[in-house]
């Protein structure tokens, strides 16, 4: 009885507890590709938060099957979110607007911002008619969010296919003390506004 009082039953709910953690607070995660670079790299092990609330410039991780029409069943992806449900979205003259309000962009360079496709101008209505994903898109619909990769030359994103629907966002990811520089976590984790 005394092995199994001091050893079994503290096993298992040590158990227990890294299973609760896991499932409905926070999950390890790695960060596949170059989409999120400079402040995410590939491979990089960050932290991702279940419950936390989803802002402007948050970074989250969502399965990506039926957003993307190319990615795979069980395939996730690491995206910073830009428009929110009711946001209007635009790039023009190299500035990204969000409800018509210039989103500062400094936690990347001029050329990550404004790489990609194709076309230095759009908004949401325009990369819905040139990219195939919608018609008389003018906002982010209820519900949905908007994302792109930091790396915009590189990154497939919310640009090409459309809107991720927040049941498909798993959480908020969050850059551990130990990794990255003390601008790159910043860049991460303290971003987020409403």
């Amino acid at each position: 009885m005394k092995f199994i009082r001091e050893i079994v039953i503290p096993v298992i709910i040590g158990l227990l507890l890294a299973f609760g953690l896991k499932s409905f607070v926070l999950s390890p995660v790695r960060v596949d590709g170059p989409s999120m670079e400079p402040n995410l790299t590939n491979n990089e092990r960050v932290w991702m938060f279940k419950q936390a609330q989803i802002k402007h410039l948050s970074v989250v991780v969502f399965d990506a099957h039926g957003a993307d029409p190319e990615a795979a069943p069980g395939t996730d992806y690491v995206k910073r979110v830009i428009g929110l449900p009711g946001d209007t979205v635009s790039f023009v003259n190299d500035r990204l607007y969000v409800n018509d309000k210039v989103v500062d962009q400094s936690f990347i360079s001029n050329r990550e911002a404004t790489a990609g496709t194709g076309n230095r101008n759009w908004t949401l209505q325009t990369l819905a008619k040139q990219y195939g994903w919608g018609k008389h898109v003018t906002v982010v619909p209820k519900g949905e969010y908007f994302v792109l990769g930091d790396h915009r030359s590189v990154s497939n994103d919310g640009r090409y296919w459309g809107f991720v629907k927040k049941s498909k966002i798993a959480g908020v990811v969050k850059v551990p003390f130990w990794t990255g520089t003390k601008t790159q976590r910043a860049n991460v984790n303290g971003l987020g506004y409403e």
